[in-house]
């Protein structure tokens, strides 16, 4: 098989069991007696394991390569999804997502720079297509969780056996991989986390409202129409399906939409999209409209994240898998930063208030969107 094609269906199969715990997390909320902001204090747990795991990840895929690191790390990633389903009190609950967030952060940032690497040495672009079967694979997770929802099955016996389907299939995928020559060890992070550049710096920021708007999404969305709407069984996990949806959609059009429109002017007509999504999703009266306005945030914040790979990767100042190393880390903390700080909000003065803290940080994005067209993109 094709690199191209193996690393895609690597991000396909990375986030199928994180995907499935999406919409358990309402259930975890109820089983746990937890109020917005105890849940929010809970998904914090994620964003720290990312912390921690920051001085070292980078180092790591360095030092073994990023084909070594997904063989590795799929199990032990995959191991760790079913058990914040099973946490017994909000502490628990923190720490089981705080070793989830290491084991997601490392692997994560393996796919991306493989990706970069066989980017690089074939004659395509290739990374709007990865994250689109990355949008595909949790779109399938969340359905086989809402899944798991109609048919009252424990969440913790569902995904655990979905990760145990998984790991040896991933394994393979994984080893499938080509072994690369020493020359590709030199492009991989010697210090990740060096001081950033101002130009990734730049870069950085405008994707961080982009995932921060994805991590709301994924937390908050069917707790949203749980909460608010009172929508139950499979109608509570259907929001973050639209949404993954339409996310995969504007990926796998992306590369054409970048070639005819351009980097900035794609990136900012889709985040205009994104905007106007969530602000029918924070002032709907019913389901169908959040469900619609959730679509239009699918379809504007797809591309963002491949564009911005792409153009920290062109930068030039540092190794191209460095800068795309400190953009992972960056966007994969906007992800997770994103749903505690609804929490936090919404404890005070609603749902819809939290969410409709993601409208800033996307205005944001539209302003800095500029910077991807500072150079010539590959």
């Amino acid at each position: 098989m094709h690199p191209n094609r193996i690393i895609m269906t690597a991000f396909f199969l990375q986030p199928i069991a994180f995907g499935s715990w999406l919409p358990q997390i309402p259930g975890v909320q109820e089983r746990l007696s937890l109020g917005p902001a105890e849940l929010a204090v809970a998904l914090l747990g994620l964003p720290t394991g990312i912390l921690l795991m920051l001085p070292f990840a980078g180092q790591l895929v360095g030092r073994i390569g990023s084909r070594n690191t997904l063989i590795f790390g799929f199990p032990v990633f995959l191991a760790l999804v079913p058990l914040p389903v099973a946490a017994p009190d909000i502490v628990s609950l923190f720490l089981l997502l705080a070793l989830l967030g290491i084991g997601l952060s490392t692997i994560e940032l393996g796919l991306n720079v493989e990706a970069d690497v066989i980017e690089k040495r074939g004659t395509v672009s290739i990374m709007n297509r990865c994250h689109g079967f990355w949008s595909l694979g949790i779109m399938t997770g969340s359905l086989v969780g809402a899944g798991f929802l109609a048919l009252h099955t424990s969440p913790f016996i569902a995904i655990g056996l979905l990760s145990l389907v998984l790991m040896p299939v991933s394994v393979i995928v994984s080893r499938a991989l080509p072994v690369h020559a020493a020359p590709v060890a030199e492009t991989q992070p010697r210090s990740s986390w060096r001081l950033p550049s101002p130009g990734i710096l730049g870069i950085s920021l405008f994707v961080f409202g982009i995932t921060m708007t994805e991590g709301a999404v994924a937390d908050w969305s069917a707790v949203y129409l749980k909460d608010v709407f009172q929508t139950t069984g499979m109608a509570t996990g259907m929001g973050y399906v639209v949404f993954a949806m339409m996310v995969s959609v504007g990926r796998f059009v992306g590369d054409a939409a970048k070639e005819r429109f351009g980097a900035v002017l794609l990136a900012r007509l889709c985040l205009i999209f994104a905007l106007v999504g969530m602000l029918l999703v924070v002032t709907a009266p019913v389901p169908a409209l959040v469900y619609l306005g959730l679509a239009s945030v699918g379809l504007g914040v797809s591309v963002g994240f491949p564009l911005a790979v792409t153009a920290s990767a062109d930068l030039g100042d540092r190794p191209a898998a460095e800068n795309v190393a400190i953009l992972s880390f960056i966007a994969l903390l906007g992800f997770l930063i994103g749903p505690p700080m609804i929490g936090f909000v919404a404890e005070v003065l609603g749902l819809r208030s939290g969410l409709a803290t993601l409208l800033p940080p996307l205005v944001l994005s539209i302003l800095l969107a500029g910077l991807l067209g500072r150079r010539k993109l590959a």
